[in-house]
């Protein structure tokens, strides 16, 4: 037997058929449409100058703002999960175009941040230089997918002219307060007038004309909606900085490089979102998210309502909010976190007569005990100091407080389940009702009192419960003072009841409390926006001018901030800026003369930049304003179904539910509120895509291996000779199983790698990468290619003949599917729909109409683009395909000639009638009944009921 030579059987296939659709035809047709739509600005989308009715063309187009995530530029580059969602909106894009849209499609790149920082400090490379070559790379790589993006509005979040906008919005933020009467951000001065005048009644009694400059600056300070303030954060000594709570894993360590956070108070700047949450909460109704979307920030914010009480506490109070005000009297001991700011105050020198040992910890006096029990905390991530384990840590701090409802004397701990950043920092324990306070009050021997009567049978004597008794539908008991009494109540009325008798006795009062807090916006890095802010010799910040905006960044030699052991928390940040004394040190003139001033050496965070990026799309190269008002509201503003405005479509990962959405909702709001746009939200339509998925091989170390390199053999998979695992996970570099779209590119061209990512699955389901799947898509191209180009002499094949009926049957049913698909972004089943046309035209054989030919070239054009620009040039058309009309079908040819009626006796089928789609009960009921297998099956015998569902079901019920 011969061996076949596969390099000459690939020649003879070539000489047979030369202008057969193959990788290189595809690389070259992909290569020369994309430089001409480059060069036709074939994807420009034009703005609306001034008064659209002096623009009647694009006035009467609706218009489509669609936009992806910000990619970030990594220089491991792309792989094939991650256009996934870019390939998405391009199809909807193109489809929307070819529906009579002006579309605004493109992509930036979100460029500051700790990856390319972290990249110079090994190398020695300027962050700069690495991100720009990034973004270059990524560019070439997206741009042989054939994204359709209007070049004109791509931009780097580090480019001056970008982030001279962000500092301008962080000014304006700064120069804001929130108005709770007003429920809006107003500027500062409007405050300040208020105080001037008497209007609003300054803190501490005095006349504004009588308070210093720094008391001013200390008393805007608690209004401004961005703050610097002494707060508890996550400092990490081994990145030398500090990271947001969403930073850090859930075992207490850094996202990125893995190093221990620690709790730590330094003095940082924030953004108030809390003014904004009941906003962001009652806004989210409105917008067309991901159910899943909704709940995670409508859980991170964290509204409970509830009550505010004071307790008494050496002359002063500790404030507490509780949901559970009506277990007040079940209050046998409080709880502050390790942080609150009234420990040291209130821990006395030495233990009180009568202290248990077990709530010592073992130390000779409580700033010992307090103190070590601090370090303890700040070693742990809140996510660990919030797990529900039954081993409860914590120690007394000497002091007592009194329970304002019974005069009790309750002692105060402190513990790490209860964190600053909720609520006040402390609680009120009531040990029988809820399951944390019920265990820790067990490991601490502290009384246990029944104030909710339990359901269950258990009775009130608490000493052989087991765990806590929660409950909403219960009777409140052993709950009576002097002043109030709440036995016999239902929970909800003892709440009311409570409630007024707190507020009437001064000593609390119902409240709304919220679990979001303050967003942490300092970071100790030098690749970020500069804080566009100097401090004066007084040491009052001030915001730079927009005259002395952008505040670039310098160049330093240095980029790393100081790290520290990774071990040690006794640490303070010293950022990369800092040791740059020229750039520090500054004389300017604010409007009062040149003076002396210190710039703020922290940086934004990587967030900055993508809070705002949709405007910037809008009118990318405005230097006089953040975006020109028409513009904004011709693309953004609020319409019929859009109540906030924001971007028609928004597609990303699901992983940005909370940061980034829930930071761009707010600056947006703050915009609208100086009334900068006219959009309250920034993002109308949410779309998560599901990822790509791969195999990871792993050997016996737990090691990822090559996935090219891996050997299958009898259902097991070896990796030089060693048998390995396989699971299905993330794909990246990793772990070695990464496919580049390059690659693919290379082997079958980027239109068949687009329908295999389209055709894979639901776009909103994660699904695995198969490379040996690909080759479908491929022959797809290559059937399409075949039926209207002869392979052998490249001539156009098509006929000018009117197709037979059954193929026109086909052609409207399919334009009719991929419409209504590509509407829903259900692209696999579009292409499936496509798959089908196709095959047909191929089964019927013969050259094909050039009606059909047309048609089905306009129904792949979205999601193929390169093919069906060169298939409809070369059918004969002039202009470029990316905006002919998308084909419609006739109603006629899309409803079947006839349809399968079931006839069923007593459930049973006993008939099938063909009939016709708009057949009417009665004659459909005629039909069957005249049937003579339904005559047969009756036998004669009488009929009780016929049910009948036209077209497509006949049920006979006997009598």
């Amino acid at each position: 037997m011969s061996e076949t030579n596969p390099a000459a059987t690939a020649a003879m296939s070539a000489d047979a058929a030369p202008h057969r659709y193959t990788a290189a035809v595809a690389a070259e047709i992909e290569a020369r449409w994309q430089d001409f739509w480059d060069a036709e600005g074939t994807y420009a989308a034009p703005n609306p100058s001034g008064d659209l009715a002096g623009d009647p063309e694009l006035a009467a187009k609706p218009k489509k703002f669609i936009m992806d995530m910000f990619p970030y530029p990594s220089g491991a580059g792309l792989h094939v999960g991650h256009p996934l969602g870019y390939i998405a909106t391009d199809v909807f894009a193109r489809f929307q175009r070819m529906t009579g849209h002006n579309v605004l499609h493109t992509l930036g790149f979100d460029a500051f941040g700790l990856p390319a920082e972290q990249y110079a400090v090994q190398t020695g490379t300027h962050p700069r230089v690495s991100t720009e070559a990034n973004i270059e790379n990524m560019k070439a790589q997206l741009r042989r997918l054939g994204l359709g993006h209007d070049k004109r509005r791509s931009f780097a979040t580090i480019d001056p002219d970008y982030y001279k906008w962000t500092q301008w919005i962080f000014v304006q933020i700064f120069n804001s307060w929130y108005d709770t009467e007003a429920k809006k951000a107003r500027p500062i001065s409007e405050l300040v007038a208020q105080f001037e005048s008497g209007e609003r009644a300054v803190p501490g009694g005095r006349p504004w004309s009588a308070l210093s400059a720094n008391e001013r600056a200390d008393i805007l300070g608690e209004y401004r909606l961005a703050y610097a303030s002494d707060a508890p954060v996550n400092w990490c000594p081994g990145l030398g900085t500090v990271l947001a709570n969403e930073e850090v894993t859930a075992d207490g360590r850094s996202e990125r490089g893995n190093f221990p956070v620690f709790k730590a108070k330094l003095r940082q700047w924030n953004m108030r979102i809390t003014a904004y949450a009941d906003r962001l909460l009652d806004d989210l109704e409105a917008l067309d998210w991901p159910e899943a979307i909704k709940l995670q920030q409508r859980n991170w914010i964290g509204r409970s309502e509830g009550a505010r009480v004071d307790f008494p506490i050496d002359g002063e109070r500790i404030t507490i909010f509780t949901t559970r005000q009506d277990t007040l009297f079940g209050a046998t001991y409080m709880v502050l976190a390790p942080e609150h700011p009234l420990v040291e105050k209130f821990t006395p020198q030495e233990w009180p007569e009568g202290t248990h040992e077990v709530w010592t910890g073992g130390h000779a006096t409580p700033a010992e005990a307090v103190a070590a029990y601090r370090a303890q905390a700040a070693s742990k991530s809140d996510v660990e100091r919030q797990a529900e384990a039954k081993d409860k840590t914590g120690v007394f701090t000497g002091a007592y407080a009194t329970n304002p409802v019974n005069g009790e004397r309750i002692p105060v701990f402190i513990a790490d389940y209860v964190l600053m950043g909720y609520g006040t920092g402390a609680i009120m324990a009531v040990p029988a009702h809820d399951t944390r306070d019920f265990a820790f009050a067990r490991a601490f021997e502290l009384p246990i009192r029944c104030v909710v009567e339990p359901t269950d049978g258990r009775g009130t004597d608490t000493s052989a419960w087991e765990d806590a008794f929660v409950s909403y539908d219960a009777t409140i008991v052993n709950s009576a003072g002097a002043d109030v009494s709440l036995d016999g109540l239902g929970v909800v009325e003892a709440k009311a009841r409570i409630t007024d008798w707190l507020e009437r006795s001064g000593i609390g009062e119902g409240t709304v409390n919220f679990r979001l807090r303050d967003w942490l916006f300092s970071r100790q890095r030098y690749w970020g926006e500069p804080f566009p802010i100097v401090y004066g010799e007084d040491g009052i910040a001030h915001a730079l001018p927009e005259s002395m905006l952008p505040l670039e960044l310098p160049e330093v030699e240095d980029y790393s901030p100081r790290t520290f052991d990774p071990d040690d928390a006794n640490t303070q940040p010293e950022t990369p800026l800092s040791r740059n004394e020229d750039w520090v040190d500054v004389t300017l003139d604010l409007g009062d003369g040149p003076k002396k001033y210190r710039r703020e050496t922290n940086t934004m965070p990587n967030w900055a930049g993508s809070c705002w990026y949709e405007l910037r799309y809008l009118d990318p190269h405005n230097s006089e304003k953040l975006v020109d008002p028409d513009i904004e509201r011709y693309w953004m503003g609020p319409r019929e179904g859009q109540p906030h405005g924001g971007v028609d479509l928004y597609v990303g990962g699901a992983e940005h539910a909370v940061l980034h959405l829930l930071y761009a909702r707010f600056w947006s709001k703050v915009l609208y509120d100086l009334g900068h746009v006219s959009s309250a939200e920034p993002f109308h339509k949410l779309f998560n895509q599901g990822m790509i998925q791969a195999f990871v091989y792993r050997d016996g170390r737990g090691i990822a291996v090559p996935v090219a390199e891996v050997e299958e053999r009898d259902g097991a998979y070896y990796y030089q000779g060693e048998k390995v695992s396989r699971l299905l996970g993330k794909m990246g570099k990793s772990l070695k199983n990464a496919v580049t779209p390059d690659e693919i590119c290379a082997e079958y061209g980027a239109d068949t790698l687009r329908l295999y990512e389209m055709a894979m699955g639901p776009l909103d389901v994660s699904r695995p990468w198969d490379t040996r799947a690909v080759v479908g898509q491929f022959r797809l191209l290559q059937r399409l290619w075949r039926n209207i180009v002869d392979e052998a002499t490249g001539e156009v094949t098509v006929v000018d003949a009117e197709p037979d009926e059954d193929t026109l049957r086909a052609l409207h049913k399919a334009i009719d599917g991929v419409r209504g698909d590509l509407e829903g972004m259900r692209f696999n089943t579009a292409i499936a729909k496509v798959t089908e046309l196709n095959n047909h035209l191929t089964k019927v054989g013969g050259p094909v109409s050039r009606s059909v030919a047309d048609a089905l070239v306009l129904l792949v054009a979205p999601l193929a683009p390169h093919i069906a620009e060169e298939l409809w040039r070369r059918l004969g058309h002039t202009g470029s395909v990316v905006h002919q009309d998308f084909p419609v079908a006739d109603p006629a040819y899309v409803v079947d000639e006839t349809v399968t009626c079931v006839v069923q006796i007593k459930g049973k089928v006993k008939a099938r009638l063909e009939v016709s789609p708009g057949i009417s009960e009665a004659e459909l009921e005629k039909a069957a009944l005249a049937d003579e297998k339904v005559v047969a099956a009756l036998g004669g015998a009488g009929i009780r009921k016929v049910i009948v569902r036209a077209p497509k079901l006949v049920n006979i019920v006997p009598a």
